[in-house]
């Protein structure tokens, strides 16, 4: 196996035992994400044995594609499939992997075929990532909600006006549609079909072979809300700005940098900021940073000192007069406000920013 180069990884061909109460079917898209495959299999095949032997008894999976063909990950290891596209019947759901959105070429053709069969079947479809992608083209997820990673937002708003995105949650069943948002909370969407057809120890079994603590419920939140509110589709530069501005908050990116990336000079890039937001790359760029702080005060138990350098600050000396200075009070005050409205039932005072 040469360094750099593309590794295979072949499936298991083992069939299915047919006491399996658990049956998944996995379509795997070009450049599909690994670990939100990988997370997959891994929760169901720990479930699906005692301790981790991993033998396909009480779940059993499938990796398809037409013809067997072998497909790529977006990081270069591939999937030799074990099975061409099979009789849907013989899954309770059939999962579609997605992964790099943009230059995705088209799905293989006899694809598009097998999900509108598994659909009238009644099988649910799960797509997992940039799978809801998928299903959305395909015209599969209308008049439902669709779960998608903030990070694909707007890019989903802006494919499917008439469709409803939700990124502010790990996953959403909506009927005999799932999606999720991928990353970890694949695991969590995962364990969470295992409990319903395998009961809850299998899937805590599972979760704890991966050192996972809990499972996670559909409704928790996507760890890192964006906050690119208002940003309209002829925003492009200000809004693929602020987006490298919230990928980069442990380290924050000089903002000519940014505009380098961009193409743009440092004053063309404030001029445009100042245009459409009123403010200049600096100041959108604290404002996220502490936005995001104050959204890790309210939903996790890190002490401030920490947020503040996970969050690019000096220390927390530095963080708290910055965040004093936009919200009026310190971080500490803020957290034990926070947790006293929630704790008597007011809504969250930090509002989620997308629903």
């Amino acid at each position: 196996m040469k360094m750099g180069g593309p590794q295979t990884v072949r499936g298991s061909s083992r069939r299915s035992q047919g006491g399996a109460r658990l049956r998944v079917g996995f379509l795997l898209m070009h450049n599909f994400t690994l670990t939100a495959f990988s997370s997959f299999v891994d929760v169901l095949r720990l479930a699906a044995d005692e301790g981790d032997r991993s033998r396909p008894i009480a779940c059993s999976w499938q990796v398809m594609s037409p013809g067997c063909r072998p497909v790529r990950s977006s990081c270069g290891v591939e999937i030799q499939p074990n099975a061409d596209l099979m009789d849907p019947a013989n899954f309770d759901y059939v999962v579609v992997v997605g992964g790099l959105l943009h230059g995705m070429p088209p799905l293989p053709r006899a694809m598009a075929p097998y999900l509108e069969r598994a659909a009238l079947a009644g099988v649910t479809l799960a797509g997992v990532c940039t799978g809801s992608f998928v299903l959305s083209r395909l015209g599969l997820m209308g008049q439902r909600k669709c779960c998608v990673s903030w990070y694909h937002y707007r890019d989903f708003l802006d494919e499917f006006p008439a469709l409803v995105p939700v990124a502010d949650r790990l996953f959403v069943e909506d009927g005999d549609r799932i999606t999720c948002s991928g990353g970890a909370g694949v695991a969590d969407l995962a364990a969470h079909l295992v409990s319903r057809h395998l009961g809850a120890s299998a899937a805590q079994k599972a979760l704890n072979i991966l050192l996972i603590d809990r499972p996670r419920a559909a409704e928790s939140a996507q760890p890192a809300p964006p906050i690119t509110e208002g940003i309209g589709p002829d925003d492009d530069r200000v809004s693929r700005a602020l987006l490298m501005m919230e990928q980069h908050l442990a380290e924050p990116l000089a903002v000519a940098r940014i505009a380098a990336r961009l193409g743009l000079s440092t004053r063309q890039l404030e001029r445009l900021f100042t245009a459409r937001l009123g403010e200049t790359p600096q100041e959108s760029y604290l404002a996220l940073r502490l936005r995001h702080g104050r959204w890790m005060l309210a939903h996790t138990v890190l002490p401030a000192a920490q947020i503040a350098v996970e969050l690019g600050f000096a220390d927390g000396s530095h963080f708290g007069r910055a965040f004093k200075a936009r919200y009026a009070m310190t971080p500490t005050a803020f957290r034990r406000t926070h947790t006293e409205t929630v704790g008597a039932g007011a809504p969250d005072a930090v509002p989620r920013v997308y629903g």
